[in-house]
């Protein structure tokens, strides 16, 4: 079989290379014509189909070391798949040699000094799942099939931010296969050129096989949920989700969206399909103080559903969990926003009004607390400025829909990014975005970022990501 290697040449992967790496490794190591290739080489979004040469299927750190020694001594390309859910498939690659850590997915809390440790390929509900035993949680994301290590390398967000800040402020240390096969412990403490990079800089600098993620009181019960509007109530509805956000305590975490109603049980039947405008809240404080804060949400105007409602904290985390399925087709154009304005919201009602597909959507996400206080050069995640998210969220099934559902996103994009902060979030950024969009998403860390990038990756071994090249320090 050919694989690709990093001077961009095809080798022929012979027999005794491939009883060579099988000898190094621990779990399965997979040809495409295998069992279990195809599930391994597939991410979340249907648009990504690349087929790597190989599939290693890492049962450990010591996997993680064996792979990388062996992608180096024979040249070849790497790619290094956690969750797979990035939109721009950064975890495949053609002909490559991909690293899949989706089999290592243990967790570990320690209560009493407040830390998860976490393998790198848990997904977010592995992590709730087991934090929540103690009452505890740290920043994640919005739908629990999420992999920790994108989101995390990203920068990250979700209902706890507002409180805590990026999911990669509350890192605080990681374990990482650096580009030379070795092992090493990334904190403030040891090697922090290395952890300022990871916190929010991409998968950029080597493979982190462990995380050590701070974790707060939080649960076990939330009140969170969504209600519901038809469309013609959007006006007022996003007036209402405008004056809420203005004076949320940090506790609340507001979600405003707009779509063509799903089949969902909590919607009457007659309402599938149609034009509806939602607010989505969690409440991570005291839920009897919760209810009050959502009840002029669950008030106002004429809902046609509502599950705003006291519920369990990992059930929170998992509620949108549906509408995110892997093998669906996504399109996303994304902005960091100062805030909501009024005109912004009318232009969200018009190409609301022109989704393509029944499970696209516009979405506003509050996100403004904790991450504003810390300063831009913290991480190289940045973009302190910003207090909502823009996204425009196209998804749909065929791939003969796709230009129309890529251009309804670019088209809403280019009429709404005049009210953005200028900065744009990295992990959505797909495929097709340039060099200008990581500049928009990383900014002044870029000259940083490259002179980390050169001390621990001078020969750019980890490259199937949004990459950033090594530089010498200046």
């Amino acid at each position: 079989m050919n694989a690709a290697t990093l001077d961009g040449r095809e080798i022929d992967i012979t027999p005794a290379m491939l009883a060579d790496l099988k000898m190094r490794i621990r779990g399965p190591v997979l040809a495409p014509v295998d069992a279990g290739y195809e599930d391994s080489r597939t991410v979340w979004n249907a648009m990504i189909d690349r087929r790597p040469a190989l599939v290693v299927r890492g049962l450990g750190t010591s996997d993680a070391i064996a792979c990388v020694r062996f992608a180096r001594e024979h040249g070849l390309l790497l790619c290094i798949k956690g969750g797979g859910h990035n939109i721009a498939g950064l975890a495949t690659a053609d002909g490559a040699l991909m690293l899949d850590l989706s089999l290592m997915r243990g967790v570990w809390v320690d209560p009493r000094a407040r830390i998860a440790r976490a393998q790198g390929g848990c997904l977010l509900g592995d992590v709730d799942r087991e934090t929540q035993v103690h009452g505890l949680a740290s920043t994640l994301g919005f739908v629990s099939l999420t992999g920790i290590a994108g989101l995390t390398l990203g920068g990250g967000f979700g209902y706890l931010t507002r409180r805590w800040g990026w999911t990669s402020d509350t890192l605080v240390s990681a374990e990482v296969v650096t580009a030379e096969g070795r092992l090493v412990r990334a904190s403030d403490d040891e090697h922090p050129d290395l952890f300022w990079g990871l916190r929010g800089g991409g998968g950029n600098f080597g493979i982190v096989t462990g995380f050590d993620y701070a974790l707060q009181a939080v649960g076990p019960h939330v009140v969170g949920g969504i209600v519901a509007w038809p469309a013609s109530q959007a006006a007022a509805v996003l007036a209402l989700y405008r004056e809420l956000v203005e004076h949320a305590p940090r506790e609340l975490t507001l979600i405003a969206l707009m779509r063509p109603a799903p089949p969902a049980p909590w919607l009457p039947k007659d309402v599938h399909g149609t034009p509806i405008v939602g607010i989505l809240a969690c409440y991570s404080g005291d839920p009897e103080q919760g209810e009050k804060i959502v009840a002029p949400i669950k008030s106002f105007g004429s809902p046609v559903g509502d599950v705003l409602v006291r519920r369990p904290y990992v059930q929170m985390q998992s509620l949108l969990d549906a509408t995110q399925p892997k093998g669906r087709r996504y399109y996303w154009k994304s902005e960091y926003l100062p805030r909501i304005e009024a005109a912004l919201c009318e232009k969200a009602i018009e190409h609301a009004a022109k989704i393509r597909s029944p499970h696209s959507a516009v979405i506003f996400f509050q996100i403004g607390g904790a991450l504003n206080e810390l300063p831009h050069d913290h991480s190289p995640v940045g973009n302190r400025d910003a207090r909502c998210v823009l996204n425009l969220a196209g998804s749909w099934e065929r791939p003969e829909d796709d230009a129309a559902n890529v251009e309804w996103a670019r088209t809403a994009w280019r009429e709404m990014k005049a009210f953005s902060t200028g900065g744009t979030y990295v992990n959505f950024l797909t495929e097709d975005e340039g060099p200008e969009r990581i500049a928009a998403a990383l900014g002044g860390s870029l000259q940083r970022l490259a002179e980390v990038k050169a001390r621990w990756d001078p020969d750019n071994v980890f490259r199937t990501n949004r990459n950033i090249k090594p530089v010498a320090a200046v």
